[in-house]
């Protein structure tokens, strides 16, 4: 797993969490197109769970297998949990919660690439 790609990612999900802040200060509720940036990054979270899993069966890196796949799994479930409470919820917090879900994706790409890296702080 690169830099790169990890903090792409984490881009990604800060600029949905943007997005969906953006609504929250509308007052609007979760969209057609919120949904669809959510998708986009559920997709690239399932690459880089696929791509993390691949690159640690290939490493001779001295990194704890358990902890990092954990954390990739995680980084898959938030977005489709907290997309079914956005909708849920239909006053202006259901995209409240989507902003800090996705500020919290957003951190764990940091952690998920500090672990891949060995600096398990």
């Amino acid at each position: 797993m690169t830099d790169a790609v990890a903090n792409l990612v984490a881009l990604l999900a800060v600029g949905v969490a943007a997005f969906a802040g953006w609504h929250t200060v509308r007052r609007q509720p979760f969209s057609n197109p919120l949904f669809y940036a959510a998708a986009v990054l559920e997709i690239a979270l399932l690459a880089l769970l696929v791509g993390g899993c691949i690159a640690l069966a290939g490493t001779s890196r001295d990194v704890d297998g358990v902890l990092f796949v954990s954390y990739l799994v995680t980084l898959v479930v938030i977005p489709p949990a907290v997309v079914l409470w956005g909708i849920a919820e239909k006053s202006r917090w259901g995209t409240g919660v989507v902003v800090v879900a996705m500020l919290t994706v957003a951190v764990l790409c940091v952690r998920v690439l500090q672990i891949w890296k060995g600096t398990n702080v």
